[in-house]
């Protein structure tokens, strides 16, 4: 489930509001170290309401969606052989539970700022850093955010990749996966491998 949640950060934020819930959109820092199921860090613009709107007292939901994608009958050779086969979708999700913290101080912002930014970075082979730019329009920016921190309490996951299928559709789902086009091999990776499980 970290795995999941470090490849796929953007995640959805929902909170219970007095005007109901409320989702928010938010890339994410898991930090795994840090209590029972791991630190979540992150930040919006002070402008966003959500900050000001969240019941403290209630969790947050925050769900992070892994590699999905449509499956249709037609790549399992058992609806071939008799009929018996219906469309699918198959995904991966991780939902982490938690209360929510807000953080103003500039020093868990501008640490937060780094971390998010070595690690991104480093994902796509750059070096940008923080001190690349002018301190004075980091330290404007950093006025603008604010930080959120979410202990997480619980983790669920969900991996619906094909366990229900004989091992020839799930073959079949992987060449089929893997025909389309490079942006859905998540999905046949899944597939194939959960495969032997």
């Amino acid at each position: 489930m970290h795995q999941l949640m470090h490849e796929h950060p953007l995640a959805s934020l929902v909170l219970l509001t007095d005007s109901g819930l409320v989702a928010n959109h938010i890339p994410f820092f898991l930090s795994e170290s840090e209590g029972e199921f791991g630190m979540l860090r992150g930040h919006v613009a002070r402008s966003n309401p959500v900050w000001q709107i969240f019941k403290p007292e209630y969790k947050a939901l925050i769900i992070f969606s892994g590699a999905q994608h449509y499956i249709t009958p037609s790549w399992y050779p058992t609806k071939h052989e008799t009929g018996k086969a219906v469309p699918t979708w198959n995904y991966a999700v991780v939902h982490a539970h938690g209360h929510m913290q807000v953080r103003h101080d500039s020093a868990w912002i501008r640490s937060h700022l780094e971390e998010l930014t070595r690690k991104n970075e480093g994902a796509i082979g750059s070096d940008w850093q923080l001190s690349d730019a002018p301190a004075d329009y980091i330290e404007r920016l950093m006025g603008m955010i604010v930080g959120i921190e979410i202990s997480i309490a619980r983790l669920d996951g969900k991996w619906k990749v094909s366990q229900n299928q004989p091992a020839q559709n799930r073959d079949g789902v992987i060449q089929g996966l893997k025909a389309l086009a490079a942006d859905v091999c998540p999905m046949a990776c899944l597939v194939e491998a959960y495969k032997n499980k």
